[in-house]
């Protein structure tokens, strides 16, 4: 009864904020290490990380990171600078994002997984001044230095990590020049506004390679608060086990923003382990966690145990969790509020379930609406008189958020991109909407407080998801054409029995001249493979002798998808990437059955 009444107040606390709270200024000075610098005064002595089994206070965290600040302002950091940075999840990483926070610097977040072109490309489109890297990704750097438009050692600095592995001589070692502590004026965040750029976050946009969103320190601070005060509703004393990558919106805002924005302890941990996880909640006293979707597909997929409901865990917070094992995951392991959101790193409004309310996303944040939209031709439908139409409760269209001074689109730093991702004349003549590439529907919650709740449906178009990481259709297209063997590709995504998200597949039409026989199939994308990462790597391709059309002749993707892989409907040849295997193999009727069974290990 008293957790009912306290969740009832907090429901009400929302929505007076919504209400009352003015959006806060451009001009106004904040971001993630003034939030520090305030913990480390108000919370001196208490953990605010836990890596790699060591602690560190906010008095620490806050010390190391004006240390790392001064280093690299010696270094020419300076204010409005963009640095690249390629780290996986430890405290050093915490360390200089807050260093480059305090100097007004922007952090381009590289992710990990990226190599040779797609790393070339992040690095450079940014022009990144500097870029800092761990030791762990010393090869992925040494093998692409070459190509960036950087030159002097001093542009590379190294950060050591399990000291296996020296600095090179053509890089900085981050640890070369200690700073005393008594060594000049203290740096800080004074002069940080909310409204200027805190960090480059990398999205798989329509076309091309991955595109750099703008994220500022309101859209962050904004996020963090978001999910610390709404949605996970945690104290300073909570602690915050976030396995998810930091160079990614999820991870670093709505994980580890939460965290530093009430001063909860952080635990962070390099990559998902689903056989530790729960040992290491019990063992860490965590009391939340940040998900993915796939993340909880993993946790379900395990042997249930007797302890399972004993775990700590008060509230989750996350995106993707399916509404088929939604109350399955909240009754198994015993957790009370699943603080599930929606929104794109470079869109300008989202959604959150600040209610409790399950099976759903929850409120918009922006002016949102539910447009009528043609899936088979893949167009929004517009009425005679030009404007589009609103879809009713229930019925699935494509969300568009409206563009207003208080949900600005702060876009890529591309401005041709940024204008692709913006529908104007919509509803009146001069207004203009985000166009968020998914699909949507409100949906009957019950007692909702009067407000209408969102229910995520797909994506649209020209991107899918899979394995927690979006996959651009067009950017994996581009790379594929480059076979000599191939003529055309097309891309999309296809459903796995017992998968979260979808897996990519290609359908290839060979150049001319060339019959299937001429092919080995083992050799066949192993460019493509080599300048993709693995998760943007096809699972199936189709070889066709031409590639379907729509009316208004597009590439007809949707048969395509509708009949995915499945050898007993379609004619032509399907090859498959199998677990654990770099090269593709013919898919035969036994392992097709292992894979409609849930039983081939994706």
């Amino acid at each position: 009864m008293l957790t009912r009444l306290l969740d009832i107040f907090g429901d009400l606390r929302v929505i007076c904020e919504k209400l009352l709270v003015p959006m806060p200024k451009a001009t106004d000075i904040g971001s993630l290490s003034l939030l520090a610098e305030k913990n480390a005064q108000a919370y001196p002595s208490n953990v605010a990380l836990v890596s790699d089994d060591e602690t560190e206070t906010w008095a620490g965290l806050n010390q190391r990171a004006n240390c790392v600040a001064q280093i690299l302002r010696s270094q020419g950091v300076q204010k409005g600078d963009t640095v690249a940075l390629l780290m996986e999840n430890r405290s050093e990483f915490v360390v200089q994002v807050l260093a480059l926070n305090k100097l007004g610097a922007i952090s381009a977040l590289i992710n990990t997984n990226l190599t040779k072109q797609s790393l070339v490309h992040c690095i450079n489109v940014v022009e990144s001044k500097k870029i800092i890297f761990g030791e762990e990704l010393l090869d992925s750097v040494d093998e692409i230095k070459a190509n960036l438009s950087l030159e002097s050692p001093n542009d590379f600095i190294f950060v050591p990590d399990k000291k296996t592995m020296d600095c090179p001589n053509w890089a900085f070692h981050s640890e070369s020049k200690k700073q005393k502590e008594d060594t000049g004026e203290p740096v800080n965040s004074s002069g940080v506004t909310i409204g200027s750029t805190a960090f480059y976050i990398f999205t798989s946009g329509t076309t091309g390679l991955p595109k750099a969103a703008n994220v500022s320190h309101r859209r962050f601070l904004l996020a963090a608060g978001m999910s610390a005060k709404y949605l996970l509703r945690i104290k300073e004393k909570d602690r915050m086990y976030n396995c998810l990558p930091l160079y990614h919106g999820t991870g670093l805002m709505i994980g580890l923003g939460a965290a530093v924005t009430v001063g909860a302890s952080s635990v962070l941990k390099r990559k998902l382990s689903v056989s530790q996880f729960w040992g290491d909640i019990r063992k860490t006293n965590s009391t939340c966690f940040v998900y993915i979707g796939e993340f909880i597909r993993y946790l379900m997929a395990t042997e249930p145990k007797s302890m399972d409901k004993d775990n700590g865990i008060k509230s989750v917070v996350g995106n993707g969790l399916r509404p088929d094992i939604w109350a399955e995951f909240k009754e198994r392991f015993n957790i009370d509020r699943v603080g599930e959101f929606y929104g794109a790193s470079e869109g300008n409004g989202g959604f959150a379930n600040v209610f409790n309310k399950d099976c759903t996303v929850g409120l918009p944040t922006a002016p949102s609406k539910i447009i009528s939209y043609d899936v088979e031709e893949d167009q929004i439908i517009r009425g005679a008189d030009g404007f589009c139409e609103e879809m009713p409760e229930g019925s699935a269209g494509l969300l568009v958020i409206e563009v207003t001074e208080k949900s600005q689109f702060e876009g890529y730093t591309n401005a041709e991109a940024t204008e692709k991702k913006i529908i104007r004349d919509v509803f009146k003549k001069g207004d203009s909407y985000f166009h968020s590439g998914d699909l949507m529907k409100t949906v009957n919650v019950g007692f909702g407080y009067f407000q209408p709740h969102f229910q995520f449906i797909d994506r649209i178009g020209d991107t899918f998801r899979w394995k927690g990481e979006n996959v651009s259709t067009n950017e994996v297209g581009e790379i594929i054409n480059r076979t000599p063997e191939i003529e055309f590709a097309n891309v999309y995504g296809v459903e796995i029995p017992g998968t979260e998200g979808k897996a990519g597949m290609a359908a290839v039409v060979l150049k001319k001249g060339l019959v299937e026989s001429d092919i080995v199939l083992s050799k066949l994308f192993a460019d493509a493979n080599e300048n993709l990462p693995v998760y943007a790597r096809p699972v199936f391709v189709r070889i066709l002798k031409d590639l379907p059309t729509t009316s208004t002749h597009k590439m007809q993707k949707n048969k395509l998808k509708q009949e995915a892989f499945n050898i007993y409907e379609i004619s032509e040849t399907v090859i498959v990437k199998k677990p654990g295997q770099h090269e593709y193999s013919r898919l035969d009727s036994d392992f097709y059955s292992m894979i409609m069974e849930g039983k081939a290990g994706f």
